[in-house]
C-alpha cells in the first residue's frame, strides 16, 4: 500500500506541475487520468503481472514518438504501456496514445478515453502533440497488428511510414517498444474481415475466451532511435524504407527476446 500511495503522490505531483497553468485542448483531465490509473493499476499489477525492462532509457525532459507493436486483439497493450510509463518511470509522464476515430466517435468511451490521455490520431493533433512537449503513443502496424488470428500471433505486420515523417517534421527521438504476453490474452481467435467491414468495423474477432486471461506481459524499451538531421519530412518512401524496416527488425528482436524468456500463466500460478 505504501508503494501505491507514493507512486500516485508523484504522478499527482508531476501532472499538476505540467497541466496547472492551461486546459489540455485534447481534453485530458488530470484528477481524471489519476483516478482511472488508480482503478487500473492493480489490473496491471495483480491480474496481468506487468514487467517493465530497460526504464532507464527513458529520459527525462524531451518527448518521445512512442512506437510499439499492437498485440492483444483490443486495445489493452496499449493501456498497460501508458500505465507504466505513468507509475515506473522515475520522472513519470502521461502518454499520449493516438487512436482510432472509431474510438472516438463512441459515446462514453470517446470522452473517458480523451479525459484520460488519448487523442484522435491525425498528423495535426500528433504535430501539435509533440510541439507541446508531450509524448505520444502510436502503433504502426494500425488495425492489422492487432487483429490477427491465433497462427499470426507475434508477427509483425508492415509498418506504415506517417509516424516516421512526423518524427523527421517534429525531430524528436522515437522509442521502440516491445509487448510480449498480450496476444497469450485471447489464446483462439478467428477474425470476420467481411462483416466487420459491411458494418464499418476496424475489426470482428471472435475468442473462445470473453474476458482476457490473465497472461503475464513483459514491456521492453529499446535504444531511442534518432533519425538523420538531413533526412526531410517530404523525402521519398524509398529514402525512408531503411529507417522503417530498422525500427522493424528493432522491434521484432526484442519481441523474439522476450517470447525467450516469456512467463506462462501455468508457471505464474505455480500449476
Amino acid at each position: 500500500m505504501a508503494g501505491f500511495i507514493r507512486k500516485f503522490t508523484k504522478l499527482e505531483k508531476a501532472l499538476k506541475e505540467r497541466y496547472s497553468k492551461e486546459r489540455d485542448p485534447w481534453g485530458l483531465e488530470p484528477s481524471r487520468a489519476i483516478n482511472d490509473l488508480k482503478v487500473i493499476w492493480p489490473f496491471y499489477k495483480y491480474y496481468f503481472d506487468v514487467r517493465i525492462h530497460d526504464k532507464d532509457r527513458v529520459k527525462e525532459g524531451s518527448p518521445y514518438m512512442v512506437v510499439s507493436n499492437h498485440t492483444g486483439q483490443i486495445p489493452i497493450d496499449g493501456l498497460l504501456i501508458c500505465t507504466a510509463f505513468a507509475t515506473e518511470l522515475d520522472h513519470p509522464r502521461i502518454l499520449r496514445p493516438l487512436v482510432e476515430r472509431f474510438l472516438t466517435s463512441l459515446p462514453f468511451l470517446g470522452r473517458w478515453s480523451s479525459e484520460s490521455g488519448a487523442v484522435l490520431g491525425d498528423r495535426v493533433n500528433c504535430m501539435n502533440l509533440l510541439k507541446r512537449g508531450e509524448s505520444v503513443l502510436i502503433f504502426p502496424e494500425g488495425v492489422k497488428g492487432i487483429a490477427k488470428e491465433s497462427k499470426d500471433h507475434y508477427k509483425l505486420q508492415r509498418f506504415t511510414k506517417g509516424f516516421l515523417r512526423m518524427a523527421l517534421a517534429s525531430k524528436v527521438e522515437i522509442l521502440p517498444i516491445a509487448v510480449v504476453g498480450a496476444e497469450e490474452f485471447f489464446p483462439y481467435v478467428m477474425h470476420f474481415k467481411k462483416i466487420a467491414k459491411f458494418l464499418s468495423l476496424p475489426a470482428l474477432p471472435l475468442s473462445l475466451n470473453v474476458f482476457p486471461l490473465p497472461s503475464p506481459v513483459d514491456i521492453y524499451i529499446g535504444e531511442p532511435y534518432m533519425l538523420p538531421a538531413e533526412l526531410s519530412a517530404e523525402a521519398l518512401d524509398e529514402e525512408l524504407e531503411p529507417h522503417i524496416m530498422a525500427l522493424e527488425k528493432q522491434i521484432e528482436q526484442m519481441t523474439q527476446v522476450g517470447l525467450l524468456k516469456r512467463r506462462t500463466m501455468t508457471q505464474r500460478l505455480n500449476i
